[in-house]
């Protein structure tokens, strides 16, 4: 595994040469999908304009059917780690949020169905998204900023959760479900969901729930700290009802959904609660000076060897939440269509210690959005809208380290799309303005706005061939966290101080395609570069045996990266596939670290799948490399290997179809680690492991 020792060119030459070699062999020749339940042709709902995903301007991922079965996992990160260009922020079993070619948090925009996921994951890695993947139809990602409908700041990119609470359409017969059965050998999980949408008339209404319940998991094999990651547990009750009136020329419906989740923090140090702030530097017990220096220092990574002392806290969520979706097909004259999406969220989850409530995160939130697709208009068609959310933030503790906040967003924007010939073009923009007012003596509110643009094209140049090539201008507000922050947050071993100089990041990306999407042969390759002006980040001050202290500040960025897939179907049953990805990121100016935190290491991959009638087998191989780039305080962390097997088998049980499936990950039970974790070494990747279910539709 030589080639990993440099994260560059070596999967830069082996997506290239395997791109090219395949698309020079390439006939014409009839390609059967992997999945026997795929769809050709995918309506990126994501998109504004409701694009098909192969004339979308910047790469997306939609992963449904038989396919979600199988890569499903307990969180949505883990659930799209495997995808190019996407990993997570592992956070032991509970939380784990998607990262987007290096970035992350606010930077990423969480979509169900449209509207915004109202929760705290944004705010800290130990924080879980308020979804439950056992529920989704469909998740569609949408690499870099792609759609400005839904934020100028989601600059990584956009993961829209396609779901079916609110119902849209009547069922055919009448009546129409499912229900699953599934388990998990690493930590004995064992969960169950159903989902059931009935009508009548003009009337529909949708009912929904998932059971998980999972013990602390077992790591692979070699772990100085045992077999075991100590309170990584993880109980979920998840139940949605919904009602919708459908017309014939559009619907409007409303679906009540609540979640209550409990699950541990791994990791968590409580030697450090004593740390405080004094004169600009961290005051810790036995803090001594040289624990100061050491700006060149890369040993730590919260790699002390302090007993966790006291019980591991848990995290207790509650969330309720309201949606209200609806949809008028040529309402008047000029206008196809009126989409509305719209939800209430009453999000709260406490952290105890023991049996007593440590610190308590409530967010209040609404989010609205309405559009307007207009008829073409000397060949345009597109689509307006404006969109209001509302955010209220309150945290009360011992690690109430962000005081009490209310965010108000307004935004409007619009998308252009124009076809000619073998050309179709696209271009957004979008200006919001936000509004933070911060209830604490001594702080001043925030108000800033920002204009978003991007421009783009596809070009079909060829049969079988196409180049697309994006190019935009966005603008990222600061967060509430990172403006006002100042106090001690164990989970993450750092005492973290905001700054209420932050201005609007400004980044400047460019994004390249090239893509062959018909034949035996089907392959994508694609390259960015994101020039981030004033790129906000955790800077570090202070470090005393891994526990940081850490302020918010600016600096100019730059992302780079390739990420890519090569499929070739070598008969009707085999198909195979290479996968890569790559990202460096890196600070502008000589002065100071030039490597940012937690970026992912490059990964290359191989998969083999194969159809037998009924059967469906998988066989993927991928080496994740070693990360050696690193920041300041931060640590490198070993590349590893992951050898992973699957099948699933089509059937009918009682006259119902259903299926049968099976998935056995981590094959060598190799002891394997995050770099994008913040607690990578008290929780290492589970080892190996055998999930199997049974899912039945009727």
């Amino acid at each position: 595994m030589s080639v990993f020792r440099s994260n560059r060119t070596p999967l830069a030459l082996a997506l290239a040469l395997a791109f090219s070699h395949f698309s020079a062999q390439a006939q014409a020749d009839r390609r059967l999908p992997a999945d026997p339940e795929a769809v050709p042709t995918v309506i990126v709902s994501a998109s504004a304009l409701g694009v098909e995903g192969g004339d979308m301007i910047t790469p997306v991922t939609a992963i449904g059917g038989n396919e979600l079965v199988r890569v499903r996992e307990s969180t949505l990160g883990e659930t799209l780690n495997r995808q190019p260009g996407i990993s997570s922020s592992q956070f032991g079993a509970g939380a784990s949020r998607p990262i987007i070619r290096g970035m992350d948090g606010p930077r990423v925009k969480i979509l169900s169905d449209g509207a915004e996921v109202q929760d705290a994951s944004t705010i800290s890695p130990d924080h879980a998204v308020a979804f439950e993947p056992m529920l989704a139809e469909r998740i569609e990602v949408l690499r870099g900023p792609s759609a400005l409908a839904y934020g100028g700041g989601a600059v990584g990119g956009t993961i829209n959760i396609i779901d079916r609470k609110v119902p849209t359409a009547l069922p055919a017969n009448g009546l129409e479900g499912s229900a699953e059965l599934r388990a998990n050998s690493v930590a004995r999980e064992k969960a169950g969901a159903f989902e059931v949408t009935g009508g009548a008339g003009s009337i529909a209404f949708h009912a929904e729930g998932v059971k998980r319940e999972a013990d602390a998991y077992r790591v692979g094999k070699g772990w100085s700290e045992g077999r075991t990651v100590e309170g990584s547990f993880k109980n979920t009750d998840t139940g949605s009802v919904g009602l919708s009136w459908i017309g014939a020329d559009g619907y409007l419906g409303l679906a009540y959904t609540k979640e209550r989740t409990s699950y541990g923090i791994p990791g968590h140090n409580h030697a450090f609660e004593g740390c405080r702030l004094d004169n600009g530097a961290l005051a810790c017990d036995g803090h001594e000076e040289e624990g100061e220096e050491g700006g060149d220092d890369h040993d730590h990574d919260h790699e002390h060897d302090h007993e966790h002392a006291g019980e591991v806290p848990t995290v207790k969520l509650d969330s309720q939440r309201w949606d209200l979706r609806g949809e008028y097909r040529a309402p008047v004259a000029g206008i196809s269509k009126l989409r509305l999406r719209a939800s209430r969220t009453d999000y709260r989850h406490d952290e105890l210690e023991g049996a007593e409530v440590a610190t308590s995160f409530r967010n209040k939130a609404h989010d609205v959005r309405v559009e307007a697709e207009h008829a073409p208009l000397g060949g345009w068609r597109g689509v307006v809208g404006v969109q209001t959310t509302r955010r209220d933030f309150v945290a009360d503790g011992e690690e109430a380290y962000v005081p009490a906040t209310v965010t108000s967003r307004n935004a409007v924007y619009v998308t252009e799309e124009y076809k000619l010939q073998d050309w179709r073009f696209e271009a957004g923009a979008r200006h919001e303005w936000q509004d933070i007012t911060v209830n604490q003596a001594g702080l001043r509110d925030h108000d800033v706005g920002g204009t978003s643009l991007a421009v783009g094209a596809v070009w079909k140049f060829a049969p079988e061939y196409s180049l697309r090539a994006s190019l935009s201008r966005a603008h990222r507000l600061p967060t509430a966290e990172e403006l006002y922050a100042n106090g001690v947050h164990l989970a993450t071993s750092t005492y973290e101080i905001g700054n209420q100089d932050l201005d609007k990041e400004t980044s400047n990306n460019l994004d390249l395609t090239l893509r062959k999407y018909a034949g035996p042969t089907t392959s994508s390759l694609s390259a960015f570069h994101n020039k981030v002006d004033r790129y906000i980040y955790a800077r570090t001050r202070d470090n005393f045996e891994g526990f940081q202290l850490i302020e918010y500040a600016q600096r100019d960025a730059t992302f780079t990266g390739l990420e890519g897939e090569i499929k070739h179907r070598f008969s009707l049953a085999y198909e195979g596939t290479l996968f890569g990805d790559y990202v460096r990121a890196r600070f502008d100016s000589a002065a100071g670290d030039r490597n940012l935190p937690r970026i992912p290491a490059a990964r290359l991959g191989a998969r083999m799948d194969a159809n037998w009638g009924q059967w469906h087998g998988q066989m993927e191989f991928y080496r994740v490399a070693r990360q050696d780039k690193v920041a300041d305080f931060e640590s490198a962390t070993p590349g590893y290997n992951m050898l992973n097997l699957g099948t699933h088998y089509t059937l009918r049980l009682g006259g119902l179809p259903a299926q049968l499936y099976a998935r056995l990950n981590n094959l060598t039970d190799e002891l394997a680690t995050s770099h994008t974790s913040f607690i990578k070494n008290a929780a290492p990747l589970p080892g190996r492991n055998l999930t199997a279910g049974v899912r039945v539709s009727f």
